[in-house]
């Protein structure tokens, strides 16, 4: 079969370091050809390519071509390529009306219209009529991805770069991505699928790329690579959690008498008029590790905000320690603001790019618990150095570090606080299998070695979720069931969360059938 594209020995260097070296792939018509690897390791850089899009000041070497058609590309954020101020049904109308030039004049505005209803169709949008008078902010990411891919097909794509198109999505939303994806395939397009998400790689994946450090140390048959993988790092990155782990057990009651460290009763948030969070009532013990799980746009991120401050527009009560904690940042004491700390999903945008990382995590020290400079670098030393970040990391500024790296310092600039709550808010979901992996052994180990900490671990990751001691769901809004994580992940008694755990089970079996 020819290749609708092919990249042979492909290297980029930005500044004399390899992005990516001697990089080769063939993405063949109706097949999906997956490229994974760790964070950094050129999967985007490679399928940019295919557009040929390089980095700023770029030196490439080697050969891409692309048979015939054009390429198209999903990003992973896709309303940063939409224009935010047309229309939906104008972007895609504009892009139709292209193609049927060829056409006599009062033939074209219906042909337009037939071909924009069939591109939201095959990008599974059947809603599309009713979401045309949208603006791309009035959509919600996954329509936004599926726009984005409407116009690849009205575009006429004969290849089309998908990257980490299931990032931070939850499992009934993973299993859509996945079938999305497989039609395209099926109708005779070239899919290059950039992704840490091995579940949904393996579920759809025909042809695996294996790329580490920008070289590909693997490649073939998806199922070949799967079954018997020639590569220590092909071993280690595949095998990383194969199944999903036990949940923890239950967790350890009460002491008689003993105050929940964070107490929510009758919480309700808002945006503008609308209500988005519900939730009568919800307690965390010193020790406890507390999952929050839920589809994309259930709340969980609210809720998170709420409890840290970061959400005014709440009624209800959020208790620490049993006194009441104001509602916004700026009306919380010193002291309430070391006591909860939140984590956020991208480091990256949390850290000033022009400040040393090591500084930046021992001024939490210095601006929340009054300790002199020195002894705040010193022990943001120490802190980095206990999390896998040595001094020559730690010293430099945050774009010289990795995605995974600026996850640790942000969970040592968080712990400097000395917090009785710690909110992580999808802190793996950017991250492939094993530096998440890494991640999740800190998070974990954190309560057994500070007794007074509580860990909320926001998560659309039932694995993640069946780490903490309890598991709380959230649908639409509502906060739907709670409880210790073996009984709900094991035995759920609301119809969400029973779907949810058997959407994963479906994601999880799909790819091992394959």
């Amino acid at each position: 079969m020819n290749a609708a594209a092919e990249i042979e020995d492909l290297r980029v260097a930005v500044g004399g370091r390899a992005l990516v070296d001697g990089v080769s792939l063939r993405a063949r018509p109706g097949r999906i050809t997956a490229l994974v690897g760790a964070s950094g390791s050129g999967k985007t850089t490679t399928g940019l390519a295919l557009l040929g899009e390089y980095p700023p000041g770029a030196r490439v070497t080697g050969r891409v071509t692309v048979a015939s058609g054009l390429v198209g590309y999903v990003p992973q954020h896709p309303g940063a390529v939409l224009n935010p101020a047309r229309r939906v049904g104008a972007l895609l109308r504009d892009i139709a009306r292209t193609r049927v030039r060829h056409l006599p004049r009062p033939e074209r505005r219906a042909a337009a219209r037939q071909r924009v209803a069939e591109a939201l169709a095959l990008a599974q949008l059947p809603e599309g009529e009713a979401l045309l008078d949208r603006y791309p902010h009035q959509l919600s990411g996954g329509q936004q991805q599926r726009v984005v891919l409407a116009q690849a097909l009205l575009l006429g794509a004969a290849v089309v770069v998908a990257d980490e198109p299931t990032t931070g999505q939850d499992a009934l939303t993973k299993r859509r991505v996945a079938d999305r994806f497989a039609a395209v395939a099926r109708q005779g397009i070239a899919v290059v699928l950039l992704s840490h998400d091995l579940d949904v790689v393996r579920a759809v994946a025909d042809e695996l790329v294996v790329l580490r450090d920008g070289r590909v140390v693997e490649s073939g048959p998806a199922q070949e690579v799967w079954r018997a993988p020639r590569h220590p790092w092909t071993r280690e990155l595949l095998a990383e959690r194969p199944d999903r782990p036990e949940p923890t057990g239950q967790p350890q009651p009460p002491a008689p008498g003993a105050r929940p460290t964070l107490d929510v009763r009758a919480l309700t948030a808002r945006h503008g008029r609308t209500t988005v969070l519900r939730a009568d009532a919800l307690a965390l013990r010193a020790g406890e590790c507390l999952a929050v799980v839920g589809r994309s746009g259930s709340g969980k991120t609210t809720l998170a905000r709420c409890l840290a401050g970061l959400h005014r527009d709440h009624a209800g009560a959020v208790l620490l320690d049993g006194d009441p904690l104001p509602r916004t940042l700026r009306t919380r004491t010193r002291a309430q603001l070391a006591a909860v700390q939140y984590v956020f999903q991208d480091a990256r945008a949390a850290f000033d790019e022009h400040r040393p990382v090591r500084d930046q995590v021992a001024r939490t020290a210095v601006r929340l618990r009054g300790a002199a400079p020195d002894a705040a670098l010193a022990e943001a030393d120490r802190t980095l150095a206990a999390l896998g970040l040595p001094g020559e990391t730690a010293g430099r500024r945050p774009a010289g570090l990795s995605g995974g790296e600026l996850q640790r310092a942000a969970l040592a600039r968080a712990l400097l606080a000395r917090p009785r709550v710690l909110i992580c808010d999808e802190v793996t979901s950017g991250l492939d299998t094993v530096t998440r992996r890494g991640i999740l052994d800190l998070l974990t180990a954190l309560p057994r070695d500070r007794p007074d900490l509580s860990l909320v671990l926001i998560t659309h990751d039932l694995d993640t979720a069946a780490l903490a001691d309890r598991v709380a769901v959230l649908d639409a809004g509502e906060l739907v069931e709670q409880g210790p994580a073996r009984q709900v992940l094991t035995a759920p008694r609301h119809p969400f969360t029973a779907s949810l755990v058997a959407a994963s089970a479906e994601l999880a079996g799909a790819a091992g059938r394959r």
